[in-house]
């Protein structure tokens, strides 16, 4: 799994009941055709990824088929989740 680019948005809360902010990413993946994740249509990875108080996570993740917008039910293995959250925190401010 490569990411090749990326959307963000810092999300609003006008509550106020989330304390910290929180991102929306929309990472855009290159895939092997034997990843068993592989789609014609490509796939992307829609992250919320969460700051607060010097902590940085990942809030909750889905995979989603680019071309039908459908969440697919796969999980990160662990170093593809370091490796998110390293872009993510890289990328949150861009």
């Amino acid at each position: 799994m490569e990411i090749t680019g990326h959307t963000v948005e810092l999300l609003n809360d006008p509550t106020g009941i989330i304390e910290g902010e929180r991102y929306e990413f929309f990472l855009e993946l290159d895939l092997d055709e034997e990843d068993e994740l592989y789609t014609e249509g490509g796939v992307k990875l829609r992250v919320l990824f969460a700051v607060h108080d010097g902590r940085e996570w990942i809030a909750n993740y889905d995979f989603i088929e680019a071309a039908t917008g459908k969440v697919m039910g796969f999980a990160l293995e662990e170093d593809e989740e370091k490796e998110v959250l390293e872009y993510c925190h890289n990328h949150k401010d861009a």
